[in-house]
């Protein structure tokens, strides 16, 4: 598999990972989840992200399911995130997700960053322990994990480190800081940089036209990812817009804190890609009445999107 690189672009779905209702991880339901994004176009997928549990997972289960997720992969490219307290693990699960023909992996920092000495120094340090020759992805998610980047503090891990090849993007807000991260490539003080956009997808239609290359986030109707971007791309703005508009209901919905992934796994169960919409504990369940509210919000985006009617399969998805 060919190693991430700065010129990245298009979509890369952050998968879940998907559990059976004990708690086990469900190899069946990687297998399907990963040709499931292929068959519909994503360039990439992104495992072990902040949505995909990973916390809940030992690190052989970690390696378990970047592998099994690699593996599947064929063309598709595999980031996988390596995001953990101590930097032993994190080069420990790096280099084996590289071994096993991982593209990249992904970093986020830690909570309790405050300074932009302390940001800048503590990437330095990761970069270090995982070694130059893999490629990363630096995670820029403030709303999330605490931890405020200014364009310059990205500008200089960047510079600091050319490993770094791609910026995931999920502040909020953010249109700004992709303007003028593209504004210092423009003037000469950064270096060629992908820039995906995350954050539920909430801002992808401005985003897209501020500059990123494209989207990296998990929601359930990775569809209407890949054609956003592509549509924004061919400068087919009010069809991109008009696409977006339709789902952007639904898109919220997932996007709530804490009930979020409960959703997503929700309509990628009722979609028959995994098995079960199961979290591992501590984890948040989905009620009958949010189940109902997400069915009527499918039934909206299919009034313009009919890759929404998930009528025929409802009754399975209990």
């Amino acid at each position: 598999m060919t190693k991430l690189t700065a010129q990245a672009a298009g979509t890369f779905a952050i998968a879940p990972t998907p559990f059976h209702d004990d708690g086990r991880i469900d190899e069946k339901s990687i297998d399907r989840l990963t040709d499931f994004y292929a068959e519909v176009g994503c360039d990439g997928v992104t495992v072990l992200g902040i949505l995909g549990e990973a916390p809940k997972l030992d690190a052989a289960e970690a390696e378990q399911v970047a592998v099994r997720f690699v593996k599947r992969a064929k063309n598709m490219q595999i980031i996988v995130g390596v995001s953990a307290p101590g930097f032993a693990s994190m080069r420990s699960l790096a280099k084996a997700s590289m071994d096993a023909g991982a593209a990249g992996v992904m970093i986020a920092p830690p909570p309790n960053l405050r300074t932009d000495d302390q940001i800048t120094g503590y990437f330095k340090q990761a970069q270090e322990a995982i070694g130059d020759e893999i490629p990363w992805v630096l995670q820029d998610y403030p709303l999330t994990l605490n931890v405020i980047f200014t364009p310059a503090v990205i500008r200089k891990i960047v510079m600091d480190s050319p490993s770094c090849v791609m910026l995931k993007h999920e502040d909020w807000p953010g249109l700004e800081k992709i303007s003028t991260l593209r504004g210092y490539q423009k003037d000469g003080s950064l270096r060629p940089l992908s820039i995906l956009v995350g954050n539920g997808g909430l801002f992808l239609d401005f985003e897209m036209e501020r500059g990123a290359d494209g989207a990296m986030t998990g929601y359930a109707f990775p569809e209407l990812l890949i054609d956003a971007v592509k549509l924004s791309k061919a400068g087919k703005r009010d069809a991109a817009h008009d696409l977006f508009d339709a789902h952007l209901p639904l898109i919220r919905y997932e996007q709530q804190p804490g009930a979020g992934l409960a959703v997503r796994k929700y309509v990628l169960q009722k979609r028959g890609i995994i098995s079960s919409s199961a979290q591992r504990k501590p984890g948040a369940t989905i009620t009958a009445t949010a189940k109902a509210e997400v069915d009527y919000l499918l039934s909206r985006v299919a009034r313009v999107d009919r890759r929404a009617n998930l009528q025929p399969q409802s009754s399975a998805a209990g």
